[in-house]
């Protein structure tokens, strides 16, 4: 029991005192996240999260106070893991998570797809990467 109550204080918010500070708007209410847990689109996620507290009163920097209740599994585990006290800004909490997951593979399409041709000389191996 005593090394589980070590654990609990090891705890540390990620965010400074100054957002910790952050009064919320007096007619602020509790909301419910979509979760994010690490997969599809961070970008999307993201956007409905801002619009969200946006539409509920909340901007700027107070997003970062509320953004952990939107994450599960792994994104809440780097969140977890982000270095307390460091994170001072909605725009660099934001960055953090776009560095991690967010993906810049190119989806490609049906029509692209058909109008890949191997070139004269082209290994297949490189073809098909």
């Amino acid at each position: 029991m005593e090394d589980y109550h070590k654990l609990l204080f090891m705890y540390s918010k990620a965010y400074t005192k100054g957002i910790n500070d952050l009064q919320m708007p007096v007619e602020y209410q509790s909301l419910k996240f979509q979760q994010f847990e690490g997969n599809g689109n961070l970008k999307q996620h993201i956007s409905h999260f801002v619009e969200t507290c946006e539409n509920a009163g909340s901007r700027g920097n107070q997003l970062i106070r509320k953004f952990v209740q939107s994450l599960k599994r792994n994104a809440f585990e780097l969140y977890t893991d982000l270095e307390p006290k460091v994170t001072s800004s909605w725009k660099q909490l934001e960055k953090e998570f776009f560095n991690h997951f967010y993906s810049t593979k190119h989806i490609v399409n049906m029509l692209e797809l058909t109008n890949t041709k191997q070139r004269k000389g082209e290994l297949v191996i490189d073809y098909i990467n």
